[in-house]
Parts: structure tokens; C-alpha cells; sequence
């Protein structure tokens, strides 16, 4: 049954038994006035309690037991404390009583608890940005304005922490310096349609630079130039200046492409009449020595046959003259009147033709036309007619 249940009479179930209900008390309230007496004892409060004591004796633990759990306590703190877990985008800076010693990687690591050490931890894989705008002006005195962008990152905690007051500021402000110092080496010709490269190139390594002297701890990844125009005042006056200079620039890449196309036709054609003047130099210069050679023999065959050889001349002369000109060939009866049309201007026209009229053909009647280039032979086999020369 229930310890308190009517009629059973109420039992302690803190008691030990029958054998101790008589008044002492439970067992747990012992156990703790035990363990406060060996406390007393073991710090040196227990002394005034030899032969029983009074009843004084039966309180809570004293001093020393409360010093004990003081101490158990800062043990385990300290314990805990000395345990430190550092993230992979993370690195530590251990500061000895506020004096940087070491720097802490990724993972479990240990220190001295605190106040000894400290653990700062700095982002250190993150990639920072600044945007920034500024007016500034060229070596050649004209007002641009240009936007700009830096991307950074952490790359020495220490120096990050320590090295300035505020190193982002001072990354800001360099920044600035930098392009201005940049933009203001060059003109405005350059700043706009130049090379963005080799400038970019150039703001970052005087940007790097002026951190490092500034122990910022802090290392560039890229400087970009987001866009560079003229102030809105004068900006209609140079979106001109820009269309006529690229209105220029197209002109001339057209005539480099017309001389481009031009300039090696004509060398191909002169190159062209060079070969032919060339090759009729040496025609010419051929034909005189066969002529000068023919004349030279022919001398020679004159002075052995003369008759013969001007006969000859004579008939390959005549040969030559008649075979380049037109012929008409007319054959008549003896005794007969005939009135014959000669068309001259068809016959000049159509060149070596010749016309031919028949025995039989009646007076007045058009001669007949033949375009062979030889002469006609009538019926009696025999070259009768008259020759016609123009």
C-alpha cells in the first residue's frame, strides 16, 4: 500500500527501516551531513566537532565545499574554453594577453582559455567588391566620369586586424587615388578608345602597391572599369566628336581596302605589259636579224643571177600586193560592148570578193560575186580576164 494511506500509518520512504525510525532522521540528510564533515575536515573547518559536538553540527556543506565546485567549474570552463573550431572560409588570429602569435587553419585546434588567449576570426575566402564613381580630369584637361569596381579579399589576417584602423576604408580611398592617378597620365582619347586593358593593368599594380605600404593585409582579384563618359553638360558634344572620329576611322579602313584591291591589279598589269613589251622586243629584235640575214642572202643570190633574182623580186612583190587586196575578174568576148556596175563600196566593205560575168551573160547584166580569194578559170581553161586593182 501507499506510505501515507489512512489506518497504515504514514511510512518514510526515506528511512531505512524499522531499525531507523527512531527520530534521526532520513538517510539522505545524513549522507549530506557525511559528506559536509569530511569537507570541514578536508579544508580544516571539521575541527570543533570531536566527541559528538552539539547540534550546531548537523548544517549544509561549509566554505571549503563551495570552493571545490568553484573550482571544478572553472576547470570545465576552461576545459571547453581551450577548444576551438575554425571554419574553411575562415582563419584565426591567436592573440597571447593582446599580442598576435600565430594564426589558426581550418579545423580543430587548441589554445590556452581565456583571458591567456583569444580567437579573432577573419573571413578569408569571401571576395569583397567596391563600386565607386568619381570626375576626374585627363592629361589633356577634359572632365570624364568614370565608374569603376574593385574586387578584394583578405590575404594576411594579421595585418588585416592590426596592420591599419580600418582597412576597408583605406581600400576605398586608394582605390580612388589609383584610377586617378591613372586616368590623369592619359588623355582623353586614350581614356575613352584606347587601351582598357593595359590602364585596368595599371590601376590594380598602383592599387596593390598602396595597400601594401598601408599594411592592410589585403590582396586585389580585379579592378574593372564599368564605363567612362563625358559629364552630362557636354556629353552631345562629344557623342560628335566620337561619330566623326569613328566616321574617320571607317574612311580610311575602306580606302586600305580599296588600295588592298587595286594596288595588286595594277601591279599584275603592269607586270602584264612588262612581259608583252618584253616578248615584242624580242619579236622585233628577231624579225630585223631574219630580215638582215634574208638581205645578206638575197645580196649574195643577186650579185650571182641578176635577171633572175629581180624576176623573182618582182613576181613575189606583185604576189604579196594582189593577195591583201580585193580582184575582179572580168572575161569578154572580143568586139563586145558591155556596160558593167562595179559596187566599190560593198567591194570595200566585204574585201576580197571577187566578181565574175560569163560568155552568156547579156550586156548590161550585174556581174556574179564569189568569195574565194583566188582567181577564176573560164570554160577554156585558160586566165583570160583582166586584173582590177583597187
Amino acid at each position: 500500500m501507499a506510505w501515507n494511506e489512512p489506518g497504515g500509518g504514514q511510512r518514510d520512504p526515506w528511512s531505512g527501516g524499522g531499525n531507523r525510525g527512531n527520530g534521526d532522521g532520513p538517510d539522505f540528510d545524513r549522507w549530506l551531513k557525511n559528506m559536509g564533515d569530511r569537507i570541514n575536515r578536508l579544508f580544516g573547518g571539521g575541527r570543533g566537532r570531536r566527541g559528538g559536538g552539539s547540534g550546531n553540527g548537523g548544517s549544509g556543506p561549509g566554505f571549503g565545499g563551495i570552493v571545490l565546485l568553484v573550482l571544478a567549474g572553472v576547470l570545465l570552463w576552461a576545459a571547453f574554453d581551450a577548444v576551438v573550431v575554425i571554419e574553411e572560409r575562415e582563419r584565426g588570429a591567436v592573440l597571447r594577453f593582446g599580442k598576435y602569435t600565430r594564426q589558426m587553419d581550418p579545423g580543430l585546434n587548441f589554445k590556452w582559455p581565456r583571458p591567456i588567449e583569444d580567437v579573432r576570426r577573419v573571413d578569408f575566402t569571401s571576395v569583397r567588391s567596391v563600386n565607386a564613381d568619381a570626375r576626374m580630369l585627363t592629361r589633356d584637361e577634359n572632365l570624364v566620369v568614370l565608374r569603376f569596381n574593385v574586387q578584394y579579399r583578405v590575404a594576411d589576417p594579421n595585418l588585416y586586424l592590426f596592420g591599419s584602423r580600418d582597412p576597408d576604408t583605406a581600400l576605398r580611398e586608394a582605390a580612388e587615388a589609383a584610377v586617378r592617378q591613372v586616368i590623369g597620365a592619359n588623355t582623353l582619347d586614350e581614356v575613352l578608345i584606347g587601351q582598357r586593358a593595359a590602364l585596368v593593368a595599371q590601376v590594380r599594380e598602383h592599387l596593390q602597391q598602396a595597400l601594401n605600404e598601408y599594411r592592410t593585409g589585403l590582396e586585389i582579384s580585379d579592378v574593372n572599369f564599368q564605363g567612362v563618359e563625358p559629364p552630362q553638360e557636354v556629353k552631345a558634344a562629344f557623342d560628335d566628336a566620337i561619330a566623326a572620329r569613328e566616321d574617320r576611322e571607317r574612311l580610311v579602313r575602306e580606302a586600305e581596302a580599296y588600295a588592298s584591291r587595286v594596288v595588286p591589279e595594277a601591279r599584275g598589269e603592269a607586270s602584264r605589259i612588262k612581259l608583252e613589251a618584253e616578248g615584242y622586243k624580242e619579236a622585233i629584235i628577231a624579225r630585223a636579224e631574219g630580215e638582215a640575214k634574208r638581205f645578206t642572202l638575197l645580196v649574195d643570190q643577186y650579185r650571182r643571177a641578176p635577171e633572175v633574182t629581180r624576176k623573182r623580186l618582182l613576181l613575189e612583190t606583185m604576189q604579196e600586193v594582189l593577195a591583201r587586196n580585193p580582184k575582179i575578174m572580168v572575161d569578154v568576148r572580143e568586139g563586145a560592148q558591155s556596160l558593167l556596175y562595179l559596187p566599190l563600196d560593198q567591194l570595200l566593205r566585204e574585201r576580197r570578193v571577187q566578181v565574175f560575168e560569163t560568155p552568156s551573160a547579156a550586156p548590161g547584166a550585174a556581174p556574179g560575186r564569189s568569195e574565194s580569194g583566188s582567181a577564176s578559170t573560164p570554160r577554156n581553161g585558160r586566165n583570160t580576164g583582166r586584173e582590177s586593182r583597187r
